[in-house]
């Protein structure tokens, strides 16, 4: 399955004020980075993957609004998986990238290829 563009282009959105984002397709979906860290992706299954805290994981599992991310049956500590059922709204949706694009900015910048 391809990812919903519509999704892609509301994320688009939401980001276009923030500085080094990049957009990269990978895992079948449409990631964006930010100075060179994956921040959120409309995902090829549908839904967004956040980046987030590792620490915050386990308390936004349990409000039952995302779960694991998983590749190849293995859970991707400090990334999230949100269905599009809880990303219909702008504000639902940005508050999810908001986290996404936080964690990827407390990291340090990557070195340009």
């Amino acid at each position: 399955m391809a990812y919903d563009e519509a999704l892609a282009d509301r994320i688009r959105e939401l980001i276009a004020g923030e500085s080094g984002v990049t957009e990269q397709r990978m895992f079948g979906g449409l990631a964006f980075l930010v100075d060179g860290h994956m921040a959120v992706a409309a995902g090829g299954q549908g839904g967004v993957l956040i980046r987030i805290d590792p620490d915050k994981s386990a308390t936004l599992i349990a409000s039952g609004k995302a779960e694991p991310m998983e590749m190849r049956g293995r859970q991707l500590k400090g990334w999230l998986r949100v269905e599009a059922a809880g990303l219909r709204t702008k504000r639902q949706l940005a508050t999810w990238v908001d986290r996404g694009v936080s964690s990827a900015r407390s990291l340090p910048p990557k070195p340009a290829r």
